[in-house]
């Protein structure tokens, strides 16, 4: 493997590198980048190179935070889990036909597999996000935030 990042990373680095060069020069800014649980070792996905990316996020998110650091610019991640989608809900219909069961049994299976107890819906709880946005984040930097409904602990 050379120096270059792999094919799955290089559009969350050009973009945050585009977007620190944007804030440099004001001192201040917040970067927060999208992640997922299964880059945390989250067992919930087949998808090896989805897992693999994501962790690379996480890992990118931690480095790049330090370098802006000075110029009063944070960066952090937010890591969603079981999120419904056109094509999660797609994968899903697929699974309850190929298992024989309505999918109103695999959603009923999907969401006693998350803590808090259902998937969440397209739009991610802008909470965190605003937390992370606000001057109040210059102290928290280089971290990646779960959403998962408490899939992992």
């Amino acid at each position: 493997m050379g120096s270059h990042p792999p094919r799955q990373c290089k559009g969350v680095i050009f973009c945050l590198q585009t977007v620190a060069g944007v804030m440099i020069p004001r001192r201040s800014g917040r970067i927060i980048n999208i992640a997922s649980i299964v880059g945390k070792a989250n067992a919930g996905t087949s998808n090896a190179a989805y897992a693999a990316s994501k962790g690379a996020v996480i890992s990118l998110t931690r480095a790049a935070a330090q370098q802006p650091a000075k110029h009063d610019i944070n960066v952090n991640a937010i890591c969603p889990g079981v999120t419904r989608t056109e094509l999660s809900d797609a994968t899903l219909l697929a699974r309850a036909e190929k298992a024989s069961v309505n999918i109103e049994v695999m959603e009923k299976r999907r969401d006693e597999a998350i803590p808090e107890g259902a998937a969440a819906n397209r739009r991610i709880s802008p909470q965190r996000q605003l937390l992370l946005a606000s001057p109040s984040a210059r102290t928290i930097p280089g971290q990646s935030y779960n959403m998962d409904g408490g899939i992992i602990p």
